[in-house]
């Protein structure tokens, strides 16, 4: 007989002992062991479980999703005509608003289709408008978008016109075109691979010019369509033009108008007085079933508070929380983020060259968010960034005023925003004519690093647009780089006027001995002639470092402007945001004296670094013959580089002595 293996014992079923069978050995296992292994396949079971019930659940939503996407293609089919079904002669109706809030019809008969008449796979519905409103209007500025309807069914959008047109002809911008550019994937404003090299002149400039982001024709866009240079001016009126954007201001003078025209007519839009008051910095309004519909006035605030610019169109469509309008790039901004807002429209003025309605913005209901070139598209409920602007004014007169706004963030956009508004704010408290002196002074403030600065002076008779064009350039640059963590929270501004012209030239210079001691203090007189012929003279102690080489230096007294441009670093590349700002904070300003020490030495100029006194072995390094490129001898060194107590007269020009340092 064997013996048992060890855990192990002979149990006889009942069935056994009947059928007189031998027992069976079943190994035996511990109490705890058995639980272990009910644990374990208990868990198995739960996890198998949890997989089935997400696989199921992906599959329900995959097949909502479809199913949701079914019936919107459903829906959209039963909603809009279809472009191939469009025919000569068909008959239909528009919608737009004329006077107040509600849209009213009137008609359109379809003339034809011009296949790929706006560009590429982009056609255009041509169409003849009639009664209502359009027979004493005709086509006008802040018509686009007016959704045309046949037999019930959604055509596409009023979008385009001929200029000087005896008829009311204008073109229509398909539905399908409009939804089909917006349903692709939007992906938001892309940074650029590397840094943009970025010059101090463009930082410090005074005469600083918007970058449009599509050229229109100057002015000549809103009544032919081709610049008034052109030789083509004999045929004007003979192409297709989107409808002119009317944008209206509010809290702006008839100057600041006249001067900003032209910039803004090449951007299509068309400046228009309002007659209303300022738009209220309230909180956005929540969307109802009646917010935005089809036929309804649509502006988009560039500016709210104390100054208010706002852009008028027409709402094409409205898809739950999606808008459609305008059926043409409003600017061509691509992504975008500005204020989208109700509106209502004081009356629609005809007029022989360009018909245009007078809107005004009510509450802010959502953001603009794509701008292209088959419409503008935006969101419900969602609130667009916002630049807070702060200008405390104080004039000759002793008179002080503050003025608060906003103005919506856009690379392009902003600097010109703030250009109008800061100009604005000048011309409107002081003389527009003659010479005049600004300063300004402020921070722009840039969220997690330090404020940008800005104090400048200006005098002449165009000191006001100096001054402007001070604030637009820096906040240009800094849009402009596009670095990660860029959020502007805020800008402040400090400006005085007064008037007359307080400008000299740097005459001569004069030192009080030709050799001196390194650590020692030398005086500079800096004689600077005024307009009137008077000369008056400024003592400027200058320290020669301690640390200086015996040898000859030179000594240049002049303007930030004449220094910057002697010296041989023009332009750099800023390797993240913190270095923009440090090295915005530095440049040299144009309306303050500068006392810089140069030497002779032997050196090198790698990107925007400055490298003096190199070795031999280093320099042979850096120019050896299997490298070209990168490196500029640099043969100046600035020894000291310090700016002289600003003077009551803003003093140009620059004149240089030598010296001769002793040990």
């Amino acid at each position: 007989m064997q013996p048992e293996p060890v855990g192990a014992s002979l149990i006889a079923s009942p069935i056994e002992k009947a059928l007189d069978m031998p027992p069976k050995m079943v190994t035996y296992a511990p109490p705890e062991r058995k639980m272990f292994l009910t644990m374990i396949n208990a868990k198995f079971a739960s996890i198998l479980i949890l997989v089935l019930v997400s696989f199921s659940a992906a599959a329900a939503q995959n097949v909502a999703l479809k199913t949701e996407t079914s019936a919107s293609v459903s829906t959209r089919s039963q909603q809009f005509l279809p472009l191939v079904e469009v025919k000569e002669g068909m008959r239909g109706t528009a919608r737009t608003v004329f006077r107040g809030s509600e849209p009213e019809e009137f008609n359109v008969e379809i003339l034809g289709v011009l296949p790929g008449g706006v560009g590429p796979k982009q056609d255009l519905i041509i169409g003849r408008l009639s009664g209502g409103g359009a027979d004493r209007t005709a086509v006008f500025a802040g018509m686009s978008g007016s959704p045309v309807y046949i037999d019930g069914k959604l055509v596409g959008a009023i979008s385009y016109s001929f200029p000087f047109a005896k008829e009311p002809i204008c073109g229509i911008t398909p539905i399908e075109q409009m939804v089909a550019i917006f349903e692709q994937k939007q992906a938001d404003r892309s940074k650029p691979l590397e840094p943009r090299a970025v010059s101090f002149a463009e930082l410090s400039a005074t005469n600083w010019q918007p970058g449009f982001p599509k050229n229109n024709p100057v002015s000549g866009a809103l009544l032919s369509g081709i610049n008034a240079n052109s030789p083509l001016m004999a045929v004007a009126g003979l192409s297709f033009q989107p409808i002119a954007t009317p944008i209206t201001f509010t809290g702006f003078s008839q100057e600041t108008l006249n001067l900003f025209a032209p910039q803004l007519m090449q951007a299509g839009l068309l400046p228009v007085s309002s007659v209303g008051g300022s738009a209220a910095i309230t909180p956005m309004k929540k969307a109802d079933e009646k917010t935005l519909l089809g036929g309804t006035s649509v502006s988009m605030q560039l500016t709210r508070g104390d100054y208010s610019l706002a852009a008028a169109g027409t709402v094409t469509w409205r898809d739950g929380e999606k808008i459609y309008a305008f059926g043409h790039p409003f600017l061509g901004l691509g992504t975008s983020d500005l204020p989208m807002s109700e509106s209502h429209v004081v009356t629609v003025v005809p007029n022989i060259n360009n018909s245009f309605k007078l809107a005004v913005p009510d509450a802010m209901v959502g953001s603009m968010t794509q701008d292209r070139a088959t419409g503008v598209y935006g969101s419900l409920g969602r609130a667009p960034k916002m630049i807070p602007v702060r200008i405390n004014v104080q004039t000759s007169r002793g008179q002080t005023d503050t003025l608060n706004f906003e103005v919506a963030k856009d690379d392009f956009l902003t600097p010109l925003l703030l250009n109008i508004a800061v100009y604005n704010t000048a011309v409107a408290q002081e003389r527009s004519l003659g010479d005049s002196m600004v300063e300004i002074t402020g921070k722009i403030k840039v969220q997690g690093h330090d404020s940008l600065k800005i104090q400048r002076r200006f005098a002449g008779a165009n000191a006001t647009q100096f001054a402007a064009a001070s604030v637009a350039a820096p906040v240009s640059a800094l849009l402009r780089s596009r670095f990660d963590g860029l959020h502007i929270s805020g800008i402040e501004l400090n400006l005085a006027s007064n008037d007359g012209s307080n400008t000299a030239v740097l005459d001569r210079i004069s030192l009080d001995r030709t050799r001196a001691v390194a650590g020692e203090t030398v005086e500079v007189q800096a004689y600077a002639r005024t307009n009137s012929g008077k000369i008056f003279v400024q003592k400027i102690p200058v320290l020669i470092p301690a640390d200086t080489p015996a040898g000859q230096l030179s000594i240049t007294v002049g303007d930030g402007f004449a220094i910057q441009q002697a010296s041989s670093i023009q332009q750099f590349v800023p390797r993240d945001l913190a270095e923009l700002i440090r090295t915005i904070n530095k440049l040299k300003l144009f309306d303050r004296l500068y006392v810089q020490i140069v030497r002779t030495s032997n050196g090198a100029i790698i990107g925007a670094s400055e490298m003096p006194n190199l070795p031999p072995s280093v320099l042979a390094t850096l120019n050896n013959d299997r490298t070209a490129g990168g490196v500029r001898p640099a043969v100046q060194t600035v020894v000291s580089d310090v700016p002289v107590a600003p003077a009551e007269f803003i003093i140009t020009g620059q004149q240089t002595l030598s010296i001769e340092v002793i040990k």
